[in-house]
């Protein structure tokens, strides 16, 4: 015999269905303030066909990544080689498209660990405050004291290039300033009323910080690992560019533009840098136009 109660479970089901409109009003209420951003929405799109690339490489691309034909090298845009070839004779299209899987897969790894390390540091700094807050923004402000690209150089020089030494690099140093923002959130919200309430039924600290706090504060986190996944991209193909990332023959932007830099007359042979260069410096600009219309459709103070 069932003891359940249907008027309970009829009253629980109609807040579930509540709480489903609110997202969902919510989210079209955002969707409709970022379509107002014509350079977001641009920047979605293209953003949107660059990850197709890379997700569809194999089939887009008409010559395998990894395999050079001496006998065509630096051979300029044709028929066959529609970006033409590099100084080994690999196909720059095809590079450049299985390039994009290697790129965007390190600045979303890279991306994940940075927002995960950011958002449990700046909420334990926040939530408890006082001297563990202190010690902990001192640990911070000794990292950020030092030019990050100078140890993502030392660091990376030690180990072992790969793309998971890469994207382990690229990790620890760039949670800082998610951190930081965090941290400003949670001092924020944890004087809320629905903070004191969660902690008057006594709820663990574990689950006011991740089930009350961090809930309300996941625009500015949203916003900030949007922009971040640029700044990692930049970084990923600076790290390859100086060959302390990713290395041949498993393509990305950043050493192809170092292949491109090893010819004798760059000049001569520009095809060998236009996609790689013209890839990032797209990708780049698409995501900060996302990050700025996130950061604006996400803003409640917006009303415009």
């Amino acid at each position: 015999m069932s003891l359940a109660n249907p008027k309970i479970e009829s009253s629980n089901q109609i807040v579930q269905d509540e709480k489903q409109l609110k997202i969902q009003s919510r989210a079209a209420v955002v969707w409709k303030r970022y379509k107002k951003n014509k350079l977001a929405v641009a920047g979605l799109i293209i953003f949107l066909l660059i990850v197709l690339i890379a997700v569809f490489a194999p089939l887009l691309s008409p010559h395998k990544p990894d395999v050079y034909d001496i006998l065509n090298s630096n051979t300029a845009p044709n028929k066959e080689f529609p970006f033409g070839t590099d100084a080994q004779g690999g196909d720059i299209m095809s590079r450049s498209f299985y390039g994009a899987r290697i790129s965007l897969g390190v600045a979303f790894l890279a991306m994940l660990c940075t927002v995960s390390i950011g958002v449990i540091y700046g909420s334990v700094a926040g939530f408890f405050g006082g001297k563990i807050d202190n010690i902990m923004m001192r640990i911070i402000d000794a990292i950020q004291s030092i030019p990050t690209f100078f140890l993502l150089l030392i660091v990376a020089s030690i180990m072992v290039p790969s793309v998971l030494s890469t994207v382990l690099v690229l990790s620890v140093f760039g949670w800082t300033g998610m951190a930081r923002i965090v941290r400003g959130e949670i001092l924020s919200l944890k004087m809320r009323d629905y903070v004191e309430a969660a902690r008057a039924t006594g709820e663990t600290n574990r689950s006011i910080i991740f089930y009350h706090i961090l809930p309300n504060a996941i625009a500015p986190i949203i916003v900030i690992a949007t922009l971040d996944v640029a700044t990692i991209i930049l970084s990923e193909s600076a790290l390859s560019f100086l060959g302390l990332g990713i290395q041949p023959p498993t393509p990305s932007w950043g050493n192809m533009l170092t292949a491109a830099q090893d010819l004798t007359s760059i000049i001569d042979y520009t095809w060998t840098i236009i996609a790689p260069g013209a890839f990032i410096i797209i990708t780049v600009l698409c995501v900060n136009f996302i990050g700025d219309g996130l950061r604006d459709a996400l803003d409640p103070r917006m009303k415009q």
